[in-house]
């Protein structure tokens, strides 16, 4: 995407520990818009992140700096003796990128913890190597804002600065302390002790009012995290967070209402596949049916025609994502359709990451026999072929068509029968896919125990657990998990603590339906728009005034429901997801950051 001439007077640098480097869903957000924000700064904008070593090679391409006011600034930052990297970060809209080795710095770590400590009263008492990594991180972007605003000043350009996170955020304290002339902006994307209490109580909202954060953040010995997210939202001349939901978490935990709510979008156009929709569906949902054949058929079959492919992902948090809530919803499915028999199947895909030690051999083994019967079998319909053609051309009067099977050699017949023979097994389908390092104490893996979910013949819904993320060079599904989504018929996220969640938008924009939850960042948003529902793909579970046995019946009736309807309503919601997802564009929420960046120099004007 070509950048703008420089034509304003501002400046904006982003600041994020996930930039050029993949940890969560902060890069998903990054990362989708900077086409936007290029579009929006031109020039005038770059990204700030950590150097990591590993991996930065497929996103980062190093250059020399440039002579202009980033590059004279890492100029002046090599020059101080600092490792500060200059290039473009090599996704859609080829931001200018500045990427700090943070390992550099490792040998003045004791007095960046001395004078953080002393200048804003936070103990960094227990050895904590990311901590230490974050520290490092911060006080380099402290240092390249503090040059680059001089600098700037000097040309009469005024610096707006981002940071997203406390883990880059923490440059924030002290920029005000020495009175850096920066506009100041924190966007929190959830907050680390509301995840903590999150995760260990069920009715955290209706408690959270009466928490107290700093007696919380000792119990889970969070307590320098909480105490630097609140020194970052303190600090900044703009607070903002991602959702009405995350905000009062905000106002509860850090003290601070958010300034301004920024949702989060996707570049939509991306993923635009216009008209056809249904026909990538149809082409990558071929896909995973190679891969239930080779896992399920060696031990019994079911209509694939009649088969519907579930799925959720995400970090692996058993309460907050909404996985306990899933699984009950999906025993009483599985119930439901057993009782009155139906020849629907529901093959659900838990996609998440675990410690495993190495793919499951059987499973493996499973889809290389199915390669190996479909190698034969393609074999066998050359071998038929040519001879078909043979016989064709020949001169003998009755054309009829002989008998396939005397159209095949004794080598292929018996070769397919042996292959056969060998890929069948009266074992049940296995539930995971990978040896996992425990799986006794695995929550996904006792509930089905528990439910007797275990994958049996007249099962009406089936399970794949694959504790590892899907990508192209998988060899249990060959294909990235973008079309893999694509391939699905309902993703299924029915969060109980979620800041925002990207998971039910990614499938939104693939045409693909999803359920969520009001309890989370994109459902509370989501409940303000007209056409966010069950016609284009949103389904909505209430669990805000519900209890869980409640919100997860009312689940199981949606999935219910889901399975029951007819497939011409299935593509015509495809269609409409997508109309639904151009609310999400971030051509059209960009406005809210701008928003934001204009209301820090008001907010400026009066801390100054």
């Amino acid at each position: 995407m070509a950048k703008k001439k420089n034509t304003t007077k501002r400046f904006l640098l982003e600041s994020a520990w996930e930039v050029c480097n993949q940890v969560g869903g902060i890069y998903t957000v990054i990362r989708s818009k900077v086409p936007v924000a290029v579009e929006e700064w031109g020039d005038n904008y770059a990204l700030l992140g950590p150097y990591m070593q590993d991996g930065i090679a497929g996103d980062f391409e190093m250059l020399q700096p440039a002579d202009n006011l980033v590059g004279k600034t890492v100029a002046k930052m090599q020059e101080m003796g600092f490792e500060v990297h200059y290039g473009t970060w090599l996704v859609s809209g080829r931001p200018t990128t500045v990427l700090f080795d943070i390992q550099s710095v490792m040998h003045d770590l004791g007095n960046i913890k001395y004078y953080y400590h002393q200048n804003h009263h936070v103990s960094f008492d227990n050895h904590d190597p990311l901590m230490d990594q974050v520290l490092a991180f911060g006080y380099l972007v402290k240092i390249f804002v503090s040059e680059f605003t001089r600098l700037a000043m000097e040309e009469s350009v005024e610096v707006v600065a981002n940071f997203h996170e406390w883990m880059s955020g923490i440059a924030i304290p002290d920029l005000r302390r020495e009175q850096v002339p920066a506009k100041l902006i924190f966007t929190t994307h959830a907050t680390l002790l509301g995840r903590y209490l999150a995760m260990n109580d069920p009715a955290f909202y209706d408690h959270l009012p009466f928490l107290n954060w700093e007696d919380e953040a000792r119990n889970f010995n969070v307590d320098a995290i909480a105490r630097l997210e609140r020194a970052c939202a303190h600090g900044a001349h703009v607070f903002t967070t991602v959702s009405e939901v995350t905000g009062r978490e905000c106002l509860h935990l850090l003290g601070r209402n958010p300034d301004h709510i920024l949702p989060n979008g996707f570049n939509v156009e991306r993923f635009s596949v216009l008209h056809e929709v249904q026909n990538v569906h149809q082409r990558h949902k071929t896909m995973i049916q190679q891969f239930v054949r080779g896992h399920f058929f060696p031990s019994y079959s079911f209509d694939l025609d009649k088969t519907l492919y579930f799925f959720t992902s995400g970090r692996y948090e058993y309460q907050n994502k909404g996985y306990d809530m899933t699984l009950e919803a999906l025993a009483q499915l599985n119930w439901r359709l057993k009782s009155e028999n139906a020849e629907e199947t529901v093959v659900m895909f838990l996609i998440t990451k675990r410690p495993v030690h190495s793919i499951n051999a059987n499973v493996l083994n499973s889809r290389a026999m199915l390669e190996e019967i479909e190698r034969n079998c393609n074999s066998i319909v050359e071998q038929i072929k040519e001879r078909l053609l043979l016989h064709a051309s020949s001169n003998e009067v009755d054309h009829r068509i002989p008998g396939l099977n005397d159209m095949v050699d004794d080598y292929w017949k018996l070769r397919y029968r042996r292959t056969i023979r060998s890929w069948k097994t009266e074992n049940l389908p296995s539930i995971v896919t990978h040896n996992m390092v425990d799986d006794s104490s695995d929550e996904v893996l006792n509930f089905l125990r528990s439910a007797n979910l275990l994958n049996h013949r007249d099962d009406r819904v089936k399970f794949i657990y694959h504790p590892d993320f899907i990508a192209a060079t998988n060899p249990l599904f060959r294909m990235d998990y973008g079309d893999f989504v694509r391939g699905c018929h309902l993703g299924v996220f029915p969060s109980n603590y979620e800041p925002w969640g990207y998971t039910p938008l990614e499938c939104l924009v693939r045409g693909v339906g999803t359920v969520t939850s009001d309890l989370s960042g994109f459902g509370d948003y989501a409940k303000n728009i007209a056409i966010a529902d069950e016609d284009h793909g949103l389904y909505m579970v209430e669990r805000s005034k519900k209890d869980f046995h409640s919100a997860a019946k009312d689940l199981a009736d949606i999935l219910y429901r889901f399975v029951k309807s007819e497939r011409r309503e299935r593509i015509a919601m495809r269609n409409k997801s997508e109309d639904l997802s151009e609310c999400f564009d971030w051509k059209n929420l960009y406005s809210e950051y701008m928003t934001a960046y204009n209301q820090s120099k008001n907010e400026y004007s009066i801390a100054k």
